[in-house]
Parts: C-alpha cells; structure tokens; sequence
C-alpha cells in the first residue's frame, strides 16, 4: 500500500511493504502497480502538474483527498516496469530513513517517470528537478 498524510506541505508518498498501522490523519492507495504510482506521486512531474490541484489550507499545507487524487491521470505501466520501480522506490525510502541524500536517486526516477510519459527534452528542462522543503 501507499501511504500519504490528509494535510501537508512536502506531497510525501510512502511504499508501506512492512504492513504499518495508520491513524486517521493519514490515506492509504491500494493496488497492483503501486511501487510505480509511489514513485510517480513523489516526482517532478506530480508535483510541477499537480501541486496546485489539491486546496491549500493554512501555512501553505495541502489537503490530499481521495477526491484530488481521483482526477490525476496515471498511465498503465506493465509488471516488469512495476518491479523496476520497487527496488528503486525502496531504496530512496531507505536513503530517506538514513537522513542521507537522494538527489541522484530522486532524478534518477524523474528521468524514468520523463521518459514513460514521452515528454520533449523541452518539457523535461520545463519541470526540471523539483524538491517540496
């Protein structure tokens, strides 16, 4: 499952593959691709795209319901491109939880994600590296 916090202001998507509990400040994305749409919620892309999308509240947080999310449009990425995703979408949460820097991996996915969805070199200097502190 993916989990991601009602309310914030960094667009955090978490692949949960060891089963955590949530509480109610929190959603959760099932489904069969979801190391794909992990990475995807987390790029450049997303977030230049979709940022302004979802209303924002007081101290520049963000409201990340369901009925935002809805309207997103995904592309359908095959088993194997869903695998290739894991183990780099596991990696940066590892890198993460070590407080140690993910840039390289961080652009790494953003190329990936780029080239999916067959944007012109011209879009990808657009959108460019975009980090939410």
């Amino acid at each position: 499952k993916i989990i991601y916090p009602d309310m914030t202001k960094y667009l955090p998507f978490h692949l949960d593959d060891k089963g955590f509990m949530q509480n109610d400040k929190s959603f959760m994305i099932t489904g069969k691709h979801i190391s794909f749409l992990t990475a995807f919620l987390n790029s450049s892309l997303f977030k230049y795209c979709f940022k302004d999308n979802f209303p924002e509240l007081q101290g520049g947080t963000r409201e990340l319901r369901k009925i935002f999310l809805d309207k997103i449009p995904v592309i359908k990425v095959s088993d194997e491109t869903n695998s290739d995703f894991n183990k780099i979408v596991l990696q940066l949460q590892e890198l993460i939880s070590k407080k140690l820097c993910t840039k390289e991996i961080s652009l790494m996915v953003d190329e990936m994600i780029f080239d999916l969805y067959t944007l012109a070199p011209e879009e990808k200097k657009q959108i460019g590296f975009i980090e939410i502190n």
